[in-house]
Parts: structure tokens; sequence; C-alpha cells
């Protein structure tokens, strides 16, 4: 499903601009959940956010850009450690700080980059939105980390069944 957003106008119009900066592609040069990069795992965030956002009749733009902005940070969190608190508390407010250098953020963008975190922290989500964000994260950290395992157990399903239809 995420592979399509290249082909979605109105989501790439939504994002084109954050996209085109070098501080968003950035994100490419940095690893994420196992099997994905961080700036892959931002439009994969981006975009179903942007989707279901759609679906409910809310915000799409506020979860698409804040979608993508979410993790705009620049460190390896396997290692990198924090005096001031854990990386899930420090993270939301180090990537809501580079999106604002970048462009103009309104309350639920904010709230949705802040509290994307939100069961590893104690902040709940204000909007709608920053709950849309929060669980398609969650999803999406899922589904990169066991990617190679599902990929691997569907194959030998369909080696399985192909068998038992000779």
């Amino acid at each position: 499903m995420t592979k399509n957003w290249e082909n979605d106008a109105e989501y790439c119009a939504l994002v084109e601009d954050l996209l085109a900066t070098p501080e968003v592609q950035k994100l490419a040069n940095y690893k994420q959940h196992i099997h994905s990069n961080r700036l892959e795992h931002s439009i994969s965030v981006s975009y179903r956010s942007y989707l279901w956002a759609k679906k409910w009749h809310v915000d799409a733009s506020a979860c698409g850009r804040a979608g993508l902005l979410h993790d705009l940070f620049y460190y390896d969190w396997h290692t990198t450690k924090f005096d001031e608190g854990s990386h899930a508390y420090m993270h939301p407010r180090i990537a809501c700080k580079n999106a604002e250098k970048i462009t103009t953020l309104n309350k639920v963008e904010k709230d949705i980059i802040i509290k994307h975190m939100w069961g590893a922290t104690l902040a709940m989500p204000r909007y709608k939105e920053s709950y849309i964000v929060t669980l398609v994260d969650k999803y999406c950290a899922i589904q990169e980390s066991m990617a190679p395992f599902s990929q691997n157990l569907r194959k030998k399903w369909h080696h399985m069944f192909a068998k038992q239809s000779v």
C-alpha cells in the first residue's frame, strides 16, 4: 500500500515541499526498524495516516504532514542516550523543533509529533489525528520489524499449498 503513495497526486501535493528538503531526505541515512530507514518509515506512517484520516473525515493534511515529520531526528536511537529522559520522551520533542525549522506547524501537527509515542510515554494525544498517527506508527514499526519473517512465512505457505494442489 505505501508504495502507491507516489501515484496519489493529492498526497504528493500535500507533502512535496517537505520531501524536497534536505532535512527530510537526510532521514534515508538512518536505520529505523531493523528493515527500513527512517525516511521509508516516515513516508509509510505519513501516507497510511493520511488515508485513514480521509476515511474518517478528519484533518488528512495534518496527519500526512506531521506523520512525515514525526521522527525528524538525526541520531541512532539504539545507542544515543539522554540525561533528560528516554528516547521515547526526547525524540518527539527534537523532531518537533527540527520540523519547526523547515515549516510552520499548527496545533494539531505539533500534538501529533509530540505525542506520537503515547503508550511508551504518558502524555495523551489531544486530537483524533494524533491517535491515528500514533497507532499507524506502531503498526508500521511492527510491520517493518517483521517484514522478512512474514515474507518467509508467506513463501512457505505458498510452497506447501502448491505441493498439495499437484
